[in-house]
Order: C-alpha cells, then sequence, then structure tokens
C-alpha cells in the first residue's frame, strides 16, 4: 500500500512534508511506506535518497526540516517513536498514541486542537465553542432588574422617587403580564370565533367588540368583526363609522378585490385598530344575508385577516347560522346573570349538541356578562358551575357604566375590573389558538 499526500499524484515529484502534520496523515497505517518520486526506503520523502525522513535540502538525519529549530518535537499523548526537527540533535519523539516503535501513530487525533478547521477534519469537538459561547450570552452577562410597577401605591412611590425605590411588579402587575403574554402567543392562520346569544339583550355585540379591541390592541396581527345579523345589526354602531359600504357591496366587488388595501375600503376601524364589516342598514332591502354569503364573505377575508369575530343573529334556524358554526374553530356563548337568560343558554348548548356541534360545545367558551349593576338573587356561582360542566371556561364580565351607554365603545374608558376581566376572556380564547 503505497501512502501519497492529500491532493497529490503518485510520482508527482519531490513534495515538502509538514512536520506537525505527518503524524496525523494516515493514523491508521505503520510500518515502511513509500512517498511520491522517493526512493525505496521507509517513509522516504521526495528524491532524495540521503537516509530516511529526508526533506529535500537539509541535513541528513530522521525528519529534517529547514530551517526548523533543533530539538526534539513531542506530540502530547503519544507513546514512543523517533522525530528529529533538521539541524537538532537526535532523539525521541512521540507521535499520535498508536503501538510503540519507531515513528508510529495513533488513531486519537481528536485531542489534537490546532488542527480544527484545517485540512485535517474531525480533530476538535465543536461542542466545547458553542457551550463556551452560551456563557457570555446577554442574558447570563447583563444584570437582571426588577420590573418597575405599573399600577397601585407601589407604582406611585416608585413614580415620586424618580425610580430610587423600585419595590417591583405587584401580583396584579404579574397577573396582567401573564395573561397579556397568553394573548399574544403565536397564531398560525385564520381563526374564526362564533359569538352566539339566543336572547336579545344580553350584550352578544358589545362583547364581540370589547374582545374584537382587545386582540386588536395587544396583538400585531390584523383582527375584524363581521355582523352576520341577517336583519339590521349594530355592531358597526360601537366605533366610530368610517364607511357606509356593507358586506353585501363587499360581496359584489370581491372579484376585483386582490389584496389588503382592496378590503380594508369596506371595513370601519376602531382606536384599538379593531376593523368591523358592517351588515345592510338599508331597512327596504329584504334579501337577507344567507348561508352561501357568510361563507363567501370567510373565504376572502380569511386571506388578510388572522381572526374573525362573528356577531350572529339571535337565531339559530336562519339560513347563515349553519355557516357560521360550520366555520368556527370556537364558540363564545354570551349569557346574561338571570334566570331565563341562563336557560336560553342552556337550551342553545343542548340544540348545538343534538344538531352534530358537540365538540364546538365542548371548546366553547361562557360569558356571563352582568348587564345591570346588581345581580340581584340569582345564585351566580351556581350559574358558573353549571356551564362549566359544559363549557371548556366560563368568564364573568362585570357591569361597566360605559358600556351600559350603548355607544361607541373606548377600551381607555372601561373600569380597570372590565379590562382585566376581558384580558382573562382573551386569554382564554387565546389558549385554543393552533400552534402547529
Amino acid at each position: 500500500m503505497t501512502w501519497q499526500p492529500p491532493g497529490e499524484e503518485q510520482g508527482s515529484g519531490p513534495q515538502y512534508v509538514d512536520p506537525q502534520a505527518a503524524a496525523y496523515l494516515d493514523p491508521q497505517q505503520s510500518g515502511p511506506q513509500h512517498v511520491s518520486g522517493g526512493q525505496s526506503g521507509p517513509y522516504h520523502v521526495g528524491g532524495n535518497p540521503s537516509g530516511p525522513y529526508q526533506v529535500p535540502g537539509g541535513a541528513s538525519g530522521p525528519y529534517q526540516v529547514p530551517g526548523a529549530a533543533s530539538g526534539s518535537y513531542p506530540v502530547p499523548g503519544s507513546q514512543s517513536g523517533s522525530y528529529q526537527v533538521g539541524g537538532g540533535q537526535s532523539g525521541a519523539h512521540p507521535v499520535g498514541g498508536g503501538p510503540s516503535g519507531p515513528h508510529s501513530t495513533g488513531p486519537n487525533t481528536a485531542q489534537y486542537g490546532q488542527f480544527a478547521g484545517s485540512q485535517y477534519p474531525n480533530n476538535f469537538p465543536q461542542q466545547q465553542y458553542r457551550s463556551q459561547a452560551q456563557e457570555v450570552s446577554s442574558q447570563q452577562l447583563i444584570k437582571k432588574e426588577k420590573r418597575p410597577p405599573t399600577s397601585g401605591w407601589r407604582k406611585t412611590l416608585h413614580t415620586v422617587t424618580g425610580g430610587a425605590i423600585n419595590l417591583g411588579e405587584s401580583p396584579a402587575d404579574v397577573r396582567r403580564r401573564e395573561l397579556i403574554a397568553r394573548i399574544n402567543q403565536p397564531l398560525r392562520g385564520c381563526y374564526k370565533i362564533a359569538m352566539l346569544s339566543l336572547k336579545g339583550g344580553v350584550g352578544k355585540t358589545t362583547t364581540t367588540t370589547t374582545l374584537g379591541s382587545t386582540f386588536s390592541s395587544l396583538r400585531g396581527d390584523r383582527v375584524i368583526a363581521v355582523d352576520a345579523n341577517p336583519d339590521r345589526g349594530t355592531l358597526a354602531l360601537k366605533i366610530p363609522r368610517e364607511t357606509t359600504a356593507t358586506v353585501r357591496h363587499l360581496l359584489r366587488d370581491a372579484p376585483r378585490i386582490t389584496k389588503y388595501s382592496d378590503v380594508r375600503a369596506y371595513t370601519s376601524q376602531s382606536p384599538a385598530r379593531l376593523e368591523v364589516l358592517a351588515s345592510e342598514q338599508d331597512p327596504a332591502v329584504s334579501e337577507a344575508f344567507s348561508e352561501e354569503d357568510y361563507r363567501r364573505t370567510v373565504a376572502l377575508l380569511e386571506h388578510f385577516y388572522n381572526i374573525v369575530l362573528t356577531d350572529c343573529g339571535t337565531g339559530l334556524m336562519h339560513s347563515a347560522m349553519k355557516g357560521v358554526l360550520d366555520e368556527a374553530d370556537s364558540l363564545v356563548l354570551v349569557s346574561s346573570g338571570s334566570v331565563d337568560g341562563a336557560q336560553t343558554s342552556a337550551a342553545t348548548l343542548d340544540w348545538l349538541e343534538a344538531h352534530g356541534y358537540r365538540d364546538l360545545v365542548a371548546k366553547s367558551v361562557c360569558v356571563i356578562n352582568s348587564v345591570r349593576p346588581k345581580s340581584g338573587k340569582v345564585d351566580i356561582d351556581k350559574l358558573a358551575a353549571h356551564f362549566q360542566q359544559r363549557c371548556r371556561a366560563v368568564v364573568r364580565l362585570p357591569f361597566d357604566a360605559h358600556l351600559e351607554e350603548g355607544a361607541e365603545i373606548a377600551l381607555d374608558q372601561l373600569a380597570p375590573e372590565t379590562r382585566l376581566a376581558l384580558l382573562e376572556l382573551a386569554a382564554v380564547v387565546a389558549d385554543d389558538f393552533p400552534h402547529s
């Protein structure tokens, strides 16, 4: 078997042998070898017959390198062998870690880190570099400071002292930050939420607007609420009206809509960035919003929006409802804290389970909305426990004077308790977002 340097052909003439690399060129070979162009003999180099391990132009002797310092050249961890650097005295030079004998080599090359990244691959474990780099990351080196408080007396103290006294976040601040993190979790594709109630006056449209505004104010993606009421809906009255266009106009011009700015011409946007697509407002229009109309609307909107909330009508039998339920990823059932409101909501769940929507009921969220300042004699805890057994979660919305007005809704005018309850509702809904 003839040894030759990497990338060279046999008989190419005198070659120069790197004394440091010679021990690693062929760790599996042992015994006399012939190097290209040299005379016979053990490890003869490049046409110079003066002796073993001869480098062209060098003095005779084992392994002489022109201009090299004299002396032995040991390699760590090897066994005995002869290796002489040019011009020096003869002496032992252990190579490699292989079997003992002159000029022996060993298979263990991983320990020689000086050849990492050179023409001798796999000589150094790169994992060591990666682990050391992690130790000098910003998370390790930068000192972690307490988050400043955002509410309560802690914030007042922090502000008055100019930040000199920082007691950190209160439990309420931590709770709020955790809810926002759940709301902001990644969402792949378009998530469609059906807002449903069979009884009027329970705050379904108001809940649709406040939930959508909470999502749009905290998330960076696009959120739209669609008024799917077959009659004159009131969703468009909850935000400043920017256009008189309705879902009818959108469907009429659908073939010409190719980008987001085209859709934006048919929607109105609130200060919280929630967009609303209004239903037909003209009472003279007798054509109802059908199932096919709703499916075409959603098929168009899902290309431009990440969250679509549908404000349904108060009936389960109108034609658009089947399309709403079939397309929905989640259901939010809005109920009041009254006896008749609770009975109607329970009957709604019964109807859904009997008509093939059992899975949608199991992942639904029940909202008990306090439309009055006091609940009277109704035990809200028992009411919540009833729906907790049938739905994925139950969220209570407290009474809020700003919502009672029935006018345009501004999140910054809501009471702190209402804002927190809306964060909890949005976080519960976001827990069902698909991640893969």
